[in-house]
C-alpha cells in the first residue's frame, strides 16, 4: 500500500534534527554515496500548490523547504523562518538570512508573500487553499526586515503551523508555474537533475545548503551526494530489491512486512488512514440519501473489510486525525459509525423506497447501480477488500462496478471532477482537524474540492466554533464536528494501515509521512 492523499501531510509529523535513533545497524555514517529509494507510483505534476498524492509530497521534500518544521517533541522549530509569532487570525515570520534557491537566486520575503497569496486566491484553485492558507488571506512582505505577515478574516486555530507548512517556490517558478509541473525551483537540500516518467527521479545534493530544520549542522556526516527515487508499483518487487541491495529504502504496508521483519533492517513505523469510504452525495445518486448511506454501511462487516483491506495488519480507526501526531486526540469513531446490522440495513433501504426483487434492488423500475472506484497504488489487499465490499452489496441486488484508478487518475476523476463515481475509497491524512474542512464544505469540483458534495450544517457549526479557539482549547469542539460527520455517514473511516519504512545501509526519520531528506545517513 501507499500513503494517503496528503493535505498537510498525512503521517509522521516529526523530523529528527540531529542523529537518527539507535535501532539501525551498528555502523558509522559516511559522507557521499547514492541513496536509492523505491516509491510506488509516478508523482505526476510536482507544483507544490497543487499537491494531493503522498508520493508527490515525497519528491517535493527533496527540493522544497517550508517556513517551519515540527520536531520529535511536537514543537515548532525553524525552517526558512528563524522567528515566528501569531494568533488565529495573524501570523508573522522572519526569514533566516542568506537563503538561496537552487538556481542561485536569493529567497526574498516577497517570494514567500507571493506563494501564500497565490494559494489564498480561490481563483487559482490550489489544493492547499483552506488547508494551509485560509481563502482570501493576505500576505504582506518587507524585504528589508525579511518579514512576512499573514492576516485572515477567517479564524484558524492552527494558523501559524499551517502557514508554516507551505512549501515555498522561488521567484522564476512563481513567474511561470508551468516549469514546476515536471521541474522544481526551491530552497531544498537537493536539486532535481533528471526524471524519466514512470521510471526514476534523480537528485544531487546542494553543497551550500545551510538552513535545514531547527539548529541545522552544516557539518553533518552521512548525507548522500545523489538520491534516486525508483518507481516500483509492486510492493513485493520493492521488497525484493531492498533485500538484494538494489535499493536502500522502501515503504511496505502489505503482507511483505512479515518476511521483512526476519532481516536486520532499519525500520520506521507509520500509521496512515486506509479504510475511508465516501459516498458521492450529488443530486440523484444513491449516496444523496443519508438513509441509503447508513443502510449500505450497515450491510457491510467493517471489521472483516478492514482485515481484508489491510492484509490483517491494520488497526481500527479512532479519528480523522492521524493518531499520535496532532494536538487533539479524541476518539470520534466509536459510537458514531453504524455497526454491522444487515436487518436494519435492509429496513433502511426499504424505507428509502428500495425493494429487493428477483431483478435486483429496485426503485421506480430502476436497479441501484454503484460505480466503485479504488486506488490501485494500495496493492492487492485493497483489491481484495473492494471485492469483498462489492460482493456484500451485490448479494442484496446492487449492480456494482468496481474499477481501480491510479493516484493521478484519482486526482483527476474524483478531486478534479473529470469523471463519474458513486462510492470510493479515499484515505486522507491530516494532523490537524481543520485541514480537512475544504474537502467537506463548499463548491464541488472543478470549482472546489468538496468532492463528495457534502452538506452537514451540524459539522459546519461546530467547525465555526472550534476555529475561533486557539490550539488544544478547541479539541472537544473539533471532536463534536467530527462526530457529526461520522454519525451522518458523510465519511466512513474504519481501519488504519501500519506502513513500515525499511532501510538497508542507511538510517532516516520521517516527516509528514515521507522520508525526511535532511535526516538520511548513509552507513559504511
Amino acid at each position: 500500500m501507499k500513503k494517503p492523499i496528503r493535505l498537510l501531510v498525512a503521517s509522521a509529523m516529526t523530523i529528527a534534527l540531529t542523529s537518527c535513533a539507535a535501532d539501525a545497524p551498528d555502523t558509522e555514517p559516511v559522507d557521499g554515496g547514492t541513496f536509492t529509494m523505491a516509491i510506488g507510483s509516478d508523482p505526476g505534476a510536482l507544483d507544490p500548490a497543487f499537491t494531493t498524492a503522498g508520493v508527490t509530497h515525497q519528491v517535493q521534500q527533496f527540493v522544497y523547504d517550508s517556513l517551519l518544521y515540527v520536531d520529535a517533541n511536537g514543537d515548532l522549530v525553524a525552517g526558512l523562518a528563524e522567528d515566528w509569532d501569531g494568533t488565529n487570525t495573524e501570523a508573522t515570520f522572519t526569514l533566516r538570512d542568506g537563503i538561496t534557491c537552487s538556481d542561485g537566486s536569493p529567497l526574498t520575503a516577497s517570494d514567500v508573500e507571493a506563494n501564500i497569496n497565490f494559494i489564498a486566491d480561490p481563483d487559482n484553485q490550489s489544493t492547499r487553499t483552506g488547508l494551509f492558507v485560509p481563502p482570501l488571506a493576505t500576505a504582506t512582505a518587507d524585504d528589508e526586515t525579511r518579514t512576512v505577515t499573514v492576516t485572515s478574516d477567517t479564524p484558524d486555530a492552527f494558523l501559524v503551523q499551517n502557514i508554516g507548512s507551505v512549501l515555498i517556490v522561488c521567484g522564476d517558478g512563481l513567474e511561470d508555474r508551468s516549469t514546476l509541473e515536471q521541474g522544481a525551483l526551491g530552497t531544498g537540500p537537493f536539486v532535481l537533475e533528471e526524471f524519466v516518467a514512470e521510471d526514476h527521479y534523480t537528485f544531487s545534493r546542494r553543497a551550500d545548503y545551510a538552513w535545514g530544520p531547527g539548529e541545522w549542522d552544516t557539518d553533518v556526516v552521512g548525507l548522500p551526494d545523489t538520491v534516486i527515487l525508483r518507481i516500483v508499483p509492486n510492493e513485493t518487487t520493492a521488497a525484493n530489491l531492498l533485500l538484494e541491495g538494489s535499493v536502500n529504502a522502501t515503504a511496505i504496508s502489505g503482507a511483505d512486512q512479515r518476511r521483512m521483519s526476519d532481516n536486520e533492517l532499519f525500520e520506521r513505523e507509520l500509521v496512515n488512514p486506509l479504510g475511508w469510504l465516501w459516498f458521492n452525495q450529488a443530486e440523484g445518486l444513491p449516496g444523496e440519501s443519508e438513509d441509503v448511506r447508513r443502510a449500505l454501511t450497515q450491510l457491510v462487516n467493517l471489521e472483516e473489510l478492514g482485515t481484508a483491506l489491510s492484509g490483517d495488519l491494520g488497526r481500527p480507526s479512532e479519528s480523522l486525525v492521524v493518531p499520535g501526531l496532532g494536538v487533539c486526540e479524541v476518539n470520534t469513531i466509536d459510537g458514531n459509525l453504524p455497526g454491522h446490522d444487515p436487518e436494519a440495513g435492509m429496513a433502511g433501504l426499504a424505507a428509502a423506497g428500495w425493494e429487493s426483487t428477483d431483478s435486483g434492488l429496485m426503485r421506480d423500475g430502476q436497479q441501484m447501480s454503484i460505480s466503485l472506484l479504488y486506488p490501485t497504488s494500495y496493492g492487492s489487499s485493497m483489491a481484495a477488500g473492494v471485492e469483498l465490499l462489492a460482493a456484500e452489496w451485490r448479494e442484496i441486488g446492487v449492480d456494482v462496478t468496481a474499477r481501480g484508478v491510479t493516484d493521478v487518475e484519482s486526482s483527476q476523476v474524483i478531486l478534479g471532477g473529470e469523471g463519474s463515481w458513486d462510492v470510493t475509497f479515499m484515505p486522507i491524512g491530516i494532523t490537524q482537524p481543520g485541514q480537512i474542512v475544504p474537502y467537506l464544505d463548499g463548491p464541488t469540483p472543478p470549482d472546489g474540492v468538496n468532492f463528495a458534495a457534502i452538506d452537514n450544517p451540524e459539522y459546519l457549526a461546530a467547525v465555526g466554533e472550534a476555529s475561533g479557539l486557539p490550539g488544544a482549547e478547541g479539541c472537544d469542539t473539533w471532536a463534536e464536528a467530527e462526530s457529526a460527520l461520522v454519525s451522518a455517514v458523510d465519511v466512513v473511516p474504519f481501519v488504519d494501515a501500519v506502513t513500515v519504512f525499511y532501510g538497508s545501509s542507511v538510517e532516516f526519520e520521517l516527516f509528514q509521512g515521507s522520508v525526511a531528506p535532511t535526516s538520511i545517513r548513509m552507513l559504511g
